[in-house]
């Protein structure tokens, strides 16, 4: 066995249905009082499902912002941070997917106030100490301990209503944190274990509920795996896959789940002839793979039904060589090297919806 070095993330993890009513009993197991309410203008009503379980338990909130936007914008942080100023809250409480948990982590490591998240999707964001930022149209990450949050609620129940394709694209980018867990620089056998867990569990769920968007069980296990997932997340430094997808989200403002499902197969059909341990294992968590981790994504992604061109989101084809300028501007670590003629070519065949295939 190789050596390694393994680092567990502190932090709580509250898990069932109905789970959301202990949001009460959490905040003042932390002796907090005053908790800032956090939402996207989608999810208003489910801020306000939050301000009556707490109300009903004598909490009443500091306030509600509900305006947390996608790739966390500077302008957003501030005009948030101005809100919370103008009141007298003791903590953060987002519920919501990825738009909503980074709104409270940059709040969060700014302020120095506790962070509750409530998932409503599957992307993980929660589970991990990064942050992503968007500022004059470029997305930069960033890790420190103090981002993570310090209590995650899980609760089935508010994955419910999450629309089937949402659902699909929301699963896949949990996928991806996992995928690239196997062959990170400091992977490990721990999160090894935890991102096939991961994978399993989500590429069972996902295409059940596609066929059942109201399958408690398979939303259950599409949670559990969304959860070990952004452990991986959390746990392992990212690679070529998660470059990419914070160059084209945050460049060219593409919507993060739907930008990772596009991305996903393209990245690991590139770094697939370097790292030939983790696409052996990789197939065994996949159905229909027949040994080839690539088929079996691409085999995943046409039972999920969704888009595969980032054209189809508001991406133009003069923006593929901007992009991999971009991607290849500030090298990081990857199991392949990051060469821009075949990185404009995994790009260009994003833009186009092409299945993902060898040959970069």
């Amino acid at each position: 066995m190789e050596p390694f070095e393994y680092n567990a993330n502190p932090g709580r993890v509250v898990f069932g249905p109905g789970s959301i009513q202990k949001l009460p009993e959490e905040i003042r197991r932390l002796k907090l009082s005053a908790p800032l309410l956090l939402s996207t203008p989608q999810q208003i009503a489910q801020a306000e499902g939050l301000t009556q379980i707490l109300t009903a338990a004598s909490i009443e909130p500091a306030g509600t912002y509900t305006n947390a936007t996608m790739h966390t914008p500077s302008h957003i942080t501030e005009e948030a941070l101005s809100f919370l100023h103008s009141k007298s809250a003791d903590c953060v409480v987002s519920i919501g997917g990825g738009s909503t948990i980074g709104l409270g982590k940059a709040i969060s490591v700014r302020t120095g106030l506790p962070h509750i998240c409530i998932p409503t999707t599957y992307a993980g964001s929660e589970m991990t100490p990064i942050l992503g930022e968007t500022q004059d149209g470029r997305k930069t990450t960033r890790t420190d301990p103090k981002i993570l949050p310090g209590t995650v609620i899980y609760d089935v129940d508010l994955t419910m209503t999450l629309p089937a394709g949402l659902s699909a694209t929301s699963g896949v980018n949990a996928i991806a944190h996992a995928v690239e867990a196997l062959y990170a620089k400091n992977k490990n056998p721990i999160i090894s274990l935890l991102a096939l867990e991961g994978i399993k569990a989500l590429a069972a769920s996902l295409p059940e509920i596609i066929q059942n968007p109201q399958s408690r069980p398979a939303r259950e296990k599409a949670q559990y795996g969304a959860w070990l997932c952004g452990v991986c997340l959390g746990s392992s430094s990212m690679a070529l896959h998660h470059k990419l997808c914070h160059t084209l989200g945050g460049s060219f403002n593409l919507p993060h789940a739907e930008t990772h499902t596009i991305v996903l197969p393209h990245a690991l059909s590139y770094n697939a002839p370097a790292i030939p341990d983790a696409m052996e294992k990789l197939a065994t968590v996949l159905p229909g793979s027949d040994g080839d981790a690539t088929k079996g994504l691409n085999l995943l992604l046409e039972k999920l039904k969704v888009k595969r061109a980032l054209k189809d989101f508001g991406m133009k084809e003069e923006d593929i060589d901007t992009a991999a300028d971009i991607a290849v501007s500030n090298q990081y670590p990857n199991p392949r090297p990051v060469e821009k003629a075949p990185i404009r070519e995994l790009i260009r065949r994003c833009w186009a919806g092409e299945p993902a295939r060898a040959n970069l």
